[in-house]
């Protein structure tokens, strides 16, 4: 837990409320947290998700490992602290995109059950679904899209999760894709349709 340094602040709660922006959007929001190796396919099915979300009128946004760690969070490597840092302050700017009633999508390895329950713990429940990306680590290195397996292999790369740091699985996730044996496609209507089901979007939305 991160301790309050700042003191004398006082919380003001807001005019126009989480609940009035979910009636105007005609959704819920919610943090849709996408975990999994590097190469498992985080980042191309929360896009394919956000861009169907986005065609069907819901207002969207998505997170993403790599470009938070330009801006935001460039100042964190990837010790285990940093990892967990990482995670706290994409956790609390999640929240906020969901109190805005946006459907949030983040696209992280975020490879510690601990870490990944302080997200949870963050915001309401029910707000929060986790995305299990199930991609074994063979299909994942022979990806190796940004060749950073390759790098971790020949000691170029440190702390790298799935080769000398380790990744644990999320032991029940609210939804498990296998991207090593579906297309984008089906992985994306597994997503929608666990929305559509459990209200989040409305049906044909």
């Amino acid at each position: 837990m991160t301790s309050q340094k700042a003191t004398n602040i006082t919380w003001h709660a807001a005019t126009i409320t989480r609940r009035l922006r979910e009636e105007k959007n005609g959704h819920r929001g919610v943090v849709i947290w996408f975990t999994g190796l590097s190469g498992s396919g985080k980042s191309t099915l929360s896009q394919a998700v956000e861009a169907v979300l986005f065609e069907r009128g819901c207002h969207t946004y998505t997170l993403d490992g790599d470009n938070i760690r330009h801006g935001l969070n460039k100042d964190l490597g990837f010790s285990a602290e940093d990892r967990h840092e990482n995670i706290r302050r994409i956790g609390e700017a999640a929240k906020l995109f969901a109190d805005a009633g946006l459907v949030v999508m983040t696209a992280f390895i975020s490879p510690y059950v601990k870490d990944r329950q302080m997200a949870r713990g963050l915001n309401p429940p029910g707000d929060f679904i986790e995305v299990f990306c199930d991609c074994s680590l063979d299909v994942c290195e022979d990806r190796d899209p940004k060749g950073l397996y390759k790098k971790a292999r020949r000691g170029e790369i440190k702390h790298f999760t799935g080769i000398d740091d380790p990744y644990e699985a999320p032991p029940e996730p609210e939804i498990t894709v296998h991207t090593d044996r579906e297309t984008v496609e089906e992985s994306v209507a597994t997503i929608v349709t666990y929305l559509e089901d459990t209200g989040y979007i409305a049906k044909g939305q």
